[in-house]
């Protein structure tokens, strides 16, 4: 029986050859789950109150797009965090 002298390389032997892994699928948040169950496209996400309401009340729990918290003079603190 003949033993293989060659040496392994260290390391993932996929990222010397350029073959990546592929990247994990991007799940959506609770904000973008909420907005859907509301039936609401991001045109109309300032104009719901429901929306706003659980923006306020999840505004330290959550994403919410900053650009939303803005119009709607939402702040966030991360003492709460």
């Amino acid at each position: 029986m003949m033993l293989s002298l060659m040496a392994r390389r260290p390391g993932n032997p996929r990222w010397s050859s350029g073959n990546l892994p592929a990247p994990p699928p991007k799940v959506p948040g609770e904000f973008e789950t909420f907005a859907k169950q509301l039936g609401l496209k991001e045109q109309n996400y300032a104009d719901s109150p429901e929306l706003q309401a659980w923006c306020r009340e999840n505004r330290n729990r959550c994403y919410i797009p900053e650009w939303l918290l803005k119009q709607w003079g939402i702040l966030v603190s991360d003492n709460d965090l």
